[in-house]
């Protein structure tokens, strides 16, 4: 009998072993199977990447010139709000009344609301279709006004849509990735929300989370501080592609691989960070 009890006490002992050195790998914690953590800490930036601003380049200059157009809009904006029976800028009073309809709703549904106003509101229509430019980034209330417009256009009348409807900037983040179910860049609205970031976007109505667009390669995030690149992408690759051995905790083979490696699509379809000549080609 004390020879069986002591097995017993023996195989229960390299069981905690096991799991305390599992437990004890960096980014393993109970992680299911789709590599999905159980709770995300708050991301600074979508995707959980960080950024670096950029200090020059046609990307830049888009988004400062802009800005300046959607200054001048928020004092058409707010003129009217004060007297709406006065206004003549429909565009003005199509976007109050979207502004209106999102400040009687909160969290996930005041998103909602405006995203689906602003999808609504516009029909998709290329750059070079309306303007005769590849690509040419366009105010909420020339948007409006015109009806049509390409996949930043939709992004930045929801940027100032849920700016005005409460939500404050250091939540609102103008996203370009490269969607690679599709091959083009794309323009979308992150917005932080319980320290998560949801994705709006002209193509659909439902919100989906950062990590849930892994056919998204992130480029740059922009707001009111300016534009950032994403830099955390082209290091995985590099690590990726490196012939050093990655260094791995003392751990069982597969729980050292998950917290090592970098996922296949990411390898294989990365490709070099868009240049300040990039187009838009998704609307």
């Amino acid at each position: 009998m004390s020879v069986l009890l002591s097995a017993r006490r023996g195989v229960r002992s390299a069981v905690l072993t096991v799991a305390l050195a599992i437990w004890a790998v960096p980014g393993y914690a109970g992680t299911p199977q789709n590599d999905q953590p159980l709770s995300k800490p708050a991301a600074a930036e979508p995707f959980a990447m960080t950024a670096s601003l950029i200090s020059s380049g046609g990307l830049l200059g888009k988004w400062e010139g802009v800005s300046r157009a959607i200054e001048a809009d928020l004092e058409i904006i707010r003129r009217c709000e004060s007297d709406r029976a006065h206004c003549t800028s429909p565009a003005a009073l199509r976007l109050l009344a979207i502004i209106d309809s999102a400040h009687n709703r909160d969290g996930l549904a005041k998103l909602g609301e405006v995203n689906r106003a602003i999808n609504l509101a516009i029909r998709p229509m290329s750059d070079e279709a309306q303007h005769g430019l590849p690509d040419f980034w366009s105010s909420p209330l020339a948007t409006l006004t015109s009806g049509v417009g390409d996949c930043e256009d939709y992004a930045i009348a929801k940027y100032v849509a849920l700016q005005e409807a409460g939500v404050s900037q250091a939540d609102l983040r103008l996203v370009i990735v490269h969607d690679r179910a599709f091959g083009e860049d794309h323009a979308v609205l992150a917005v932080r929300f319980e320290g998560r970031w949801r994705m709006l976007d002209n193509r659909r109505m439902i919100m989906a989370e950062d990590t849930q667009m892994r056919h998204m390669q992130p480029l740059f995030t922009i707001d009111r501080d300016g534009v950032r690149r994403f830099e955390d992408l082209n290091t995985m690759i590099a690590v990726a592609g490196s012939d050093q051995p990655a260094q791995a905790p003392s751990a069982p083979a597969k729980i050292a691989e998950l917290a090592t490696s970098v996922p296949a699509e990411i390898a294989i379809a990365a490709q070099p960070l868009a240049s300040e000549g990039f187009g838009l080609m998704m609307f």
